[in-house]
C-alpha cells in the first residue's frame, strides 16, 4: 500500500489526482502531517508526500531504522513539477515510484541514487536475493574498475560493465558460501525441492528435513516447492511453502508417474497413485537431480537444479517516434544484457541501453539470421532483446524468432504501435470497421497468395492497408493491386497515403482510387484504401463504425 499526506490545498489536489489513477493501491492519510506521516511509515511500504523535501526529511529522520526494510518515501512539491525520490530508492523501490507518479502527474522524475544517474542496474535491484558488499561493488563499476562476474549458475542478468578478472566480483550462485571480501553472490532462482507427506505430517518436520536437504545450497535460491496434486490441501506442506516464502506447484499422479527417477517406491504408489512424488515432482520440469529422496518419519525430500532458462524479449519500437515507444519496450531494452537488431533500428534506441549490453547488428536482408543469433544468445543464458519496427508480430522478427524457439528459454512479446495504426490516426479514422493488412512483398510470399488475398479483401469490402507496397524493383504489384480494387469500389473511394509515420520527415495526403499514382509511393509508404462505406470529411478519412449507422445518419427519422 501506498500511504499518500498532503499538508495544503493545492497538495491535496495532487494527492487525489494519484489516488483516483491508484484506487486499489494508495491510502490517504488525514490529520496533523506529523501524526499522518508516522502511521503511513508503520502501515505502508511506501509513502508520497505531497510537501517540501526538507519537512519530510525531518518528519521521517527519527523513524529510519534499516534501508532494506523502511518504506521508499517520494516528495511531491504543490505545484506537481517534481517528483523526488527521497529515501528508499531501491530497497524500498522510490526510484521506481518517482517515475511512476511522474507520469500519472506529468511531473519531472528526481532520482539521484547513482547507478541510476548513469544507467546501471543496482545490484539490489536484479530481483534476486544479494549478499556481500554491496555498496563497494557498485562503486567500483561506477568507477569503472575490473569487476569480475562468476556465474557458477547460468541465469539471465541485464547488462553488467563485467569482465573475466577484477579486484571485485560479483558471483552468481545457489550454493551456501560466504561473500568474500569485496564480492557481491547473487542468489538466482535455481532449486526445486519436491516434497511427500503422510498426512498430518507437521510443518516443523517438513522444514527441518528441507533445510537438511539443502546442507550446502542455499535456501535463498528455491524457487518452489512441488508435490503431487492430492497433496495440495496437506496444511504441513502449504505452511512449509509460505515459511519458506515461495510458491507450491502441485502435479497430477499420471504426470509424475512419468518421471523417471532413480529410486521408487511402492508406497506413495499405494496412497496417491506413483511411485514417486518428491523426486518426480522436483524433476517435472527437468534439470538435475542435486539430492536424491532423503526421508524423515513423515515426509521425504529431494532437490533438483532446474535448467537455467534464458530469456528473449521481442520487442516492437513502433514506428520511429520516441513519444509512441511503450514503457514496457523501454523496460525490456534495459532489462536486456544483449540487444539483437537491424542496424537503423539499433540506432533509434541505442541511448535507452544500459552500459555493457552486448549489440549485435546487421543490415537489411538478415532476418532469418538475426532471429537464429538471438535464440541462440537466449538459450546461452542471457537475457536478449530482439527488436524490430512498429509491432516485432507484424511483418516483422517475431515469426522468425519463434520459428526457432523452443520451450527452452522463456520468450515475452513487447506489443508496439504498428505502422497501419500510426498511418490511420495521422489520416483520421480509416480502420473504423473490419480491415485488413497485405505486404505486396514477394520476396518471401508468391504472388499469387498475394493477389488471392487481396482479391478475398476486396470481395468482402475490407479496408485493406498495404505494406512494402513498392520498391525499385517491385513497381507493378501495387498497380495491380489497385486495379483488383477498383473492380469492386467506386474511383471516388478515399485512399490515405502516409510516409514516414511519426518520423520528423513525415507526409501524407487523402486521395482517391482513381487519382492516386503509384510512382509516388516507395517502400517508406503506408496505403490504405477505404472500403465501399468510407469517407472523406474535413480532408480526413472517415469509415463509420457500422452500415447501420451511417445509413441512420444519413437519412435521420
Amino acid at each position: 500500500m501506498i500511504g499518500l499526506i498532503s499538508a495544503t490545498a493545492a497538495g491535496a489536489v495532487a494527492r487525489d489526482r494519484l489516488a483516483a489513477a491508484w484506487p486499489d493501491r494508495t491510502r490517504v492519510y488525514e490529520g496533523p502531517v506529523p501524526d499522518a506521516v508516522r502511521a503511513a511509515f508503520a502501515e505502508c511500504e511506501q509513502l508520497v508526500c505531497f510537501l517540501a523535501t526538507g519537512a519530510v526529511v525531518r518528519l521521517v529522520a527519527p523513524l529510519l531504522g534499516d534501508k532494506r526494510t523502511d518504506p521508499g518515501v517520494v516528495c511531491v512539491d504543490e505545484g506537481g513539477r517534481f517528483a523526488v525520490s527521497l529515501v528508499g530508492g531501491h530497497g524500498g523501490g522510490a526510484n521506481d515510484l518517482a517515475e511512476e507518479v511522474a507520469e500519472v502527474l506529468g511531473a519531472v522524475p528526481v532520482v539521484t541514487t547513482a547507478t541510476d544517474a548513469v544507467g546501471l542496474p543496482g545490484l539490489d535491484t536484479l530481483g534476486f536475493p544479494v549478499e556481500g558488499d554491496v555498496a563497494a561493488v557498485s562503486r567500483a563499476l561506477l568507477d569503472g574498475e575490473p569487476v569480475a562476474l562468476r556465474a557458477e549458475v547460468a541465469w539471465p542478468l541485464p547488462a553488467l560493465k563485467v569482465s573475466g578478472e577484477g579486484a571485485y566480483t560479483v558471483r552468481v550462485t545457489d550454493r551456501a558460501v560466504d561473500p568474500a571480501e569485496r564480492e557481491v553472490v547473487l542468489r538466482p532462482p535455481s532449486l526445486v525441492v519436491g516434497v511427500g507427506a503422510s498426512k498430518g505430517a507437521p510443518a516443523e518436520e517438513i522444514l527441518a528435513l528441507i533445510h537438511g536437504s539443502l546442507r550446502g545450497l542455499s535456501v535463498r535460491s528455491v524457487a518452489r516447492l512441488t508435490t503431487v496434486d492430492a497433496k495440495a490441501g496437506e496444511p504441513g506442506i502449504v505452511e512449509a511453502a509460505e515459511r519458506l516464502g515461495v510458491p507450491l506447484v502441485t502435479y497430477p499422479a499420471a504426470e509424475l508417474a512419468a518421471v523417471d527417477v532413480p529410486n521408487p517406491s511402492a508406497a506413495p504408489l499405494a496412497a496417491v497413485g506413483t511411485p514417486s512424488v518428491a523426486e518426480a515432482s522436483a524433476l517435472r520440469e527437468g534439470g538435475e537431480l542435486l539430492v536424491p529422496k532423503r526421508k524423515s518419519a513423515m515426509a521425504t525430500c529431494a532437490v533438483v537444479r532446474r535448467p537455467a532458462r534464458g530469456r528473449l524479449a521481442v520487442v516492437g519500437l513502433g514506428p520511429g517516434a520516441r513519444d509512441l515507444l511503450t514503457p514496457r519496450a523501454k523496460a525490456e531494452l534495459r532489462r536486456a544484457s544483449v540487444l539483437v537488431g537491424l542496424d537503423q533500428y539499433v540506432d533509434q534506441i541505442r541511448d535507452l541501453l544500459r552500459p555493457g549490453t552486448r549489440v549485435l547488428e546487421s543490415g537489411l536482408g538478415a532476418e532469418e539470421e538475426r532471429a537464429r543469433t538471438a535464440v541462440a544468445e537466449a538459450r546461452q543464458g542471457h537475457a536478449v532483446a530482439l527488436i524490430g519496427s512498429g509491432d516485432a508480430g507484424v511483418y516483422a522478427m517475431a515469426s522468425p524468432a519463434l520459428a526457432e524457439a523452443s520451450d527452452d528459454i522463456e520468450v515475452v512479446g513487447v506489443p508496439g504501435v504498428t505502422a497501419a495504426l500510426a498511418a490511420g490516426a495521422i489520416l483520421g479514422a480509416p480502420l473504423g470497421h473490419d480491415h485488413v493488412s497485405i505486404s505486396l512483398s514477394d520476396l518471401h510470399t508468391p504472388w499469387e497468395i498475394i493477389e488471392r488475398r487481396v482479391r478475398a479483401a476486396a470481395e468482402a469490402d475490407l479496408v485493406v492497408t498495404f505494406y512494402n507496397p513498392r520498391s525499385r524493383g517491385r513497381d507493378w504489384q501495387l498497380p495491380k493491386a489497385l486495379a483488383i480494387l477498383a473492380g469492386h469500389r467506386e474511383p471516388t473511394t478515399p485512399v490515405g497515403v502516409v510516409r514516414n509515420a511519426s518520423r520528423p520527415d513525415e507526409a501524407s495526403r487523402v486521395t482517391t482510387l482513381g487519382e492516386l499514382d503509384p510512382a509516388t509511393v516507395d517502400m517508406m509508404t503506408v496505403v490504405t484504401v477505404g472500403n465501399t462505406a468510407t469517407r472523406t470529411i474535413a480532408g480526413r478519412m472517415v469509415t463509420p463504425r457500422g452500415y447501420r449507422w451511417q445509413a441512420a445518419q444519413e437519412d435521420p427519422k
